[in-house]
C-alpha cells in the first residue's frame, strides 16, 4: 500500500489489514460501520488491526493517531466518525493518543464512492486545513482510515499534514482496494 503514497506526500510506512472487495464476507463489518450505525464495530477493528501490526512494531516511534477528519455536515449526519472509532480501538491497544483537533475537513463535494481516480483526486484538493498543530513538529504521526481506495484523501491529508515541520508519516487503514 506504501507505493500507492510514493511521490504524493513523504510516508514512512502504511498497511492495511485487508485487500478490501465491495460484496465480499470481510466487506460487511465496514458497511454495518459506515452506513448502518454501529460505531462499536469501529472500535472493536481498531482493537482488532492493533493487535496485528503491534507483533510486527508498526506503531514503533508513532506519537499520536490522527483519523481522517469528516466534515461537520457528514459528521452530523453519521452521528460519529468511522476513522475515529477505528482510531480510538487502535489507541485503546497501543496506548498512543488520538488527536482529533489537528487537521479539519474544510470541504466535502461529494460521496468518493462511485467517482473514478480522476474524480477522487479533484474531489479531495484543498479539502483538509491544519489546525492546533502545536506539539507535532518532530513527531510521527499515523493517519487512519477505514478503507484507502486510489488514496486521494489520505495523501491530500498526508500532503496538509507534511506542512508541519520535520513530521513523519505513516498511514494504517482497515481495507485497501483498487479501481
Amino acid at each position: 500500500m506504501a507505493k500507492t503514497f510514493w511521490a504524493r506526500f513523504p510516508i514512512e510506512r502504511a498497511a492495511a489489514l485487508f485487500h478490501y472487495e465491495t460484496g465480499s464476507k470481510v466487506s460487511r463489518p465496514i458497511q454495518l460501520l459506515k452506513y448502518f450505525n454501529h460505531p462499536d464495530l469501529g472500535e472493536e477493528l481498531g482493537r482488532f488491526v492493533a493487535h496485528e501490526f503491534q507483533e510486527k512494531e508498526f506503531f514503533e516511534g508513532i506519537s499520536y493517531i490522527i483519523p481522517i477528519p469528516l466534515t461537520k455536515e457528514r459528521l452530523k449526519k453519521r452521528g460519529y466518525n468511522q476513522s475515529e472509532m477505528i482510531a480510538k480501538g487502535i489507541s485503546k491497544v497501543i496506548s498512543i493518543p488520538v488527536r482529533t483537533n489537528v487537521i479539519a475537513r474544510k470541504k466535502f463535494a461529494s460521496s468518493q464512492t462511485k467517482n473514478d481516480r480522476l474524480e477522487r483526486m479533484m474531489n479531495v484538493e484543498d479539502a483538509f486545513i491544519l489546525q492546533n498543530t502545536d506539539q507535532l513538529e518532530g513527531k510521527h504521526i499515523l493517519i487512519v482510515d477505514d478503507i484507502v481506495t486510489t488514496g486521494s484523501t489520505v495523501a491530500a491529508c498526508g500532503r496538509e499534514l507534511g506542512k508541519i515541520k520535520d513530521i513523519k508519516i505513516s498511514v494504517l487503514s482497515i481495507g485497501y482496494t483498487k479501481l
